[in-house]
């Protein structure tokens, strides 16, 4: 943290504090946020996870308890927890791998849990695209992992929900309704898909939590939030659900019209971290995407967690190591300009 002086007062400034100031202002001004305000506000800070997988072949358990060990999870934390994984599934289509959270990766997540102590591992999803959750489920790959690992699914677009009163009030929506499970596990870990956006730019783990509001009450293509505001809404349910960690699936991307018609885009990497709108912010500068051209995300900042580079720790492989600008279509207002500019 800088320490904090009023203008006017201490000693002169030297040139070089002088340069850093401005450049930092420079900075600032881009993404919508006065000098006062930066350093008259208290900074949140987390960390995130860069982990190198070329392939979904590699032993990918080892790599998220690498993760876990840089993040500082231990079997103290986990142990005697309910674990809920909520991966991306949204479509299949034959060669469309890239569309949905790879199964290996969910059944990695499961066994890395496991091995810490938690006492129950399951994993839940409520597709917003086709109603016939089962059939995503097969013809993704992952009931067959799910099933040969004994790791119990649940279809939460069916399940009974409640309603809690809308903590983010981003919207004009008074209460969210969750599935009633949610409320019987101790831990719930976003598994999305690293993926660009035709609606919201991106779509990283803040935006994979629709897939928990239910079918039920919020009908397809979960059309309340659509109503309601997207970038409001992703901020709304993040806000009230609190969910506690986010391994994001970058080892095959998507680029172009995403989230269901683009084309894969190898990035080689997950990305895991405690703070949803932190490890969102690192997932869209490997992407070559700014953070604070997303609009949840800008709103995030400093409020649900932080999105400035500063204020992320980066541990694991170093964001300059793995980043590649993934494809964006002009033609689409959400992915247009969100690009980094290189300074």
């Amino acid at each position: 943290m800088h320490e904090q002086r009023a203008f006017g007062t201490g000693p002169p400034l030297t040139r070089r504090q002088l340069l850093k100031i401005t450049l930092a202002g420079g900075l600032l001004a881009a993404s919508g946020t006065s000098l006062w305000q930066w350093t008259n506000t208290p900074r949140l800070h987390a960390a995130t996870f860069i982990g190198a997988a070329a392939t979904y072949d590699l032993n990918l358990t080892q790599l998220i308890g690498q993760g876990f060990h840089e993040l500082g999870i231990t079997a103290a934390t986990i142990r005697g927890k309910r674990i809920l994984l909520k991966p991306n599934l949204v479509e299949t289509h034959p060669g469309h791998e890239h569309i949905n959270t790879h199964p290996f990766v969910v059944r990695a997540a499961a066994e890395a849990f496991l091995r810490l102590g938690a006492s129950r591992v399951l994993v839940g999803e409520g597709p917003g695209h086709r109603q016939d959750t089962l059939q995503i489920l097969e013809e993704s790959g992952l009931a067959e992992v799910l099933n040969e690992d004994h790791i119990p699914f649940m279809n939460l677009n069916d399940l009974v929900g409640t309603s809690v009163p809308n903590a983010g009030k981003q919207t004009a929506l008074s209460t969210l309704t969750f599935p009633t499970v949610l409320h019987e596990v101790d831990w719930i870990v976003s598994m999305p898909k690293m993926k660009t956006h035709h609606w919201t730019g991106v779509t990283l783990s803040m935006k994979n939590l629709f897939g928990l509001m239910p079918g039920l009450y919020y009908g397809w293509p979960k059309n309340v939030f659509h109503h309601a505001g997207l970038h409001e809404s992703i901020l709304d349910i993040t806000a009230t659900l609190k969910p506690h960690f986010a391994i994001v699936d970058g080892i095959v991307g998507m680029e172009g019209d995403g989230p269901l018609m683009g084309t894969p885009k190898p990035l080689g990497v997950l990305v895991m971290g405690r703070n949803l709108p932190a490890v969102d912010a690192t997932c869209a500068r490997l992407m070559g995407i700014d953070p604070y051209k997303i609009g949840y995300l800008s709103t995030a900042e400093n409020w649900l967690g932080p999105i400035h580079e500063r204020d992320i720790e980066q541990r694991g492989e170093r964001i300059d190591s793995h980043q590649q600008p993934f494809r964006l279509l002009e033609h689409i207002p959400a992915t247009r300009d969100i690009q980094l500019v290189k300074s």
